[in-house]
């Protein structure tokens, strides 16, 4: 894998001899991504676990999300691969709408999903991470594992550091999510490590419709429920 030959640690100057040719590598992906995204349109990267199983509930949310966003004229991007992925490429062709894959070489999955209209293969994760938030105007984030945490936190840094602005992140399943609000909220900034602010840069709701009108419209009130918010 591409990631894991650039990330090993090799012998004293054996980086002369292949990274500096692998930079040509990485950059013939962003020049390929940026040719095949540029004229897109309004999009919103949509986040979930590849192991979602068709028929159950986190799938029919994420079948739903996609076919509203496309309802309201809004291209859906995604990893392009199964489960919660899967469903939102779907819903989004049920909704005529433009659909995005955006793959990545793993040995666990299996190329783009079907509902895949535009697809792209990459083999940095950082290239593909980089696609995800340059064409998409907000995110919203089905119940998923690491690979979703990933994508999650990286797009709070990006907004709590102010490299995108005005970048609504909805994550959709209260019950799901809840524990780990919690957690933000009980641990992190109980002990300083963020701030209580910090837990405004997401929004947390139950019905896929409320996601899909928060990430088009950029609310930002608090949404999980429970919480109390000083004046």
């Amino acid at each position: 894998m591409s990631d894991q030959h650039l990330l090993d640690t090799k012998g004293p100057g054996q980086f002369v001899h292949t990274d500096p040719w692998r930079v040509l590598r990485i950059q013939s992906e962003f020049v390929e991504g940026f040719g095949a995204l540029a004229d897109i349109g309004k999009a919103v990267s949509v986040f979930g676990s590849a192991r979602t199983k068709p028929g159950s509930p986190y799938y029919e949310m994420g079948v739903e999300v996609g076919r509203k966003l496309a309802e309201a004229g809004v291209a859906v991007i995604t990893g392009g691969g199964p489960g919660s992925m899967e469903a939102a490429n779907r819903g989004t062709v049920e909704g005529n709408g433009v659909s995005v894959g955006l793959g990545i070489e793993l040995p666990f999955e299996q190329g783009l999903n079907q509902w895949v209209d535009l697809g792209i293969n990459f083999r940095y994760f950082f290239a593909r991470k980089t696609m995800f938030v340059k064409y998409a105007q907000g995110f919203i984030v089905l119940p998923g594992g690491l690979g979703t945490l990933d994508e999650l936190f990286e797009a709070m840094v990006l907004v709590q550091t102010r490299k995108v602005t005005s970048f609504p992140i909805i994550l959709l399943g209260v019950d799901f999510w809840g524990p780990m609000i919690e957690w933000i909220r009980g641990t992190l900034v109980a002990e300083g490590m963020v701030s209580e602010k910090d837990l405004d840069l997401i929004q947390v709701v139950d019905d896929p419709a409320e996601a899909v009108d928060r990430v088009l419209h950029g609310a930002v009130t608090p949404s999980f429920k429970g919480e109390q918010r000083p004046e």
